[in-house]
């Protein structure tokens, strides 16, 4: 079986935008979905609204792909599973080491997802000794002591951190010096890293902070809405009818003393 240290995904010798490449794993999980279900074929229109994107951008990604679907009869569902998947790099194995074996660690060793979509969490690192040993989701945690080994052995070149922040960066350190070349960070903390290491940084609390935000303007256009409302409402009712006059009090400023139409002054 190969592994993620030989062999590195396409998309950046083809030329796929980093923005299609973002998009590629939300069409392979409706597309899953619809596989799953024994679907043969999608239009561009169906599946790029379970994908949350608009079709004419899908069959711009899916040109980058060489792949354009057929009039009237759509895209094939297992063909584009196949071809995203290889384009992605889901067609080998990449083996995964998860380092900080926290209740976040834990958690992520413990998903599924991971074997279904071709990534093997090949080892499960913590710092504490207490942790050695213990089996969590079925791999027996290992000190970090044996990090570098670790990595040696099962080639790995994706290495996930969900240690606190302050260890984040030397841990990231030492990841790429033993050779990992792809990050996933869920420590709260930019990491430093040099040329050729990629990093992808997962804050969930950030993403709580943006719909926060989000829900605080919507209560603010409620509530200006509201005193917009209700200061229309008392607008109109204390504000008071102009008064009816009389057409006869009324002073016509065309006429002199006498009522008359004043004539025109002599030079």
């Amino acid at each position: 079986m190969a592994t993620g240290r030989t062999h590195r995904p396409a998309t950046r010798s083809r030329g796929i935008p980093e923005a299609t490449v973002a998009r590629l794993p939300l069409y392979l999980r409706a597309l899953t979905a619809l596989s799953e279900r024994s679907v043969p074929t999608v239009s561009s229109e169906e599946l790029a609204a379970a994908a949350g994107v608009n079709s004419a951008k899908l069959r711009k990604d899916f040109s980058y792909l060489g792949s354009y679907g057929t009039r009237g009869v759509g895209y094939d569902v297992e063909y584009l599973v196949y071809q995203i998947s290889r384009e992605l790099g889901l067609t080998q194995d990449w083996p995964v080491v998860i380092v900080g074996i926290g209740n976040l660690g834990a958690a992520l060793a413990n998903y599924g997802g991971f074997a279904s979509r071709g990534f093997r969490v090949a080892a499960l690192i913590d710092a504490d000794p207490a942790m050695a040993g213990k089996p969590v989701a079925g791999i027996a945690v290992q000190h970090t002591d044996e990090l570098e080994k670790i990595i040696d052995d099962n080639g790995v070149s994706i290495g996930v951190i969900a240690t606190p922040a302050g260890a984040a960066q030397q841990v990231c350190d030492r990841l790429v010096a033993a050779g990992v070349t792809s990050i996933l960070n869920f420590a709260p903390t930019v990491l430093s890293v040099p040329e050729g290491v990629d990093v992808r940084k997962v804050d969930l609390s950030i993403e709580l902070q943006i719909l926060a935000f989000h829900e605080q303007r919507k209560a603010g256009e409620d509530v200006a809405d509201v005193e917009r409302d209700e200061s229309a409402g008392s607008a109109e009712a204390v504000a008071p009818s102009a008064p009816a006059v009389a057409k006869d009090d009324r002073k016509d400023d065309r006429k002199g003393p006498d009522g008359d139409v004043p004539a025109v002054m002599p030079a």
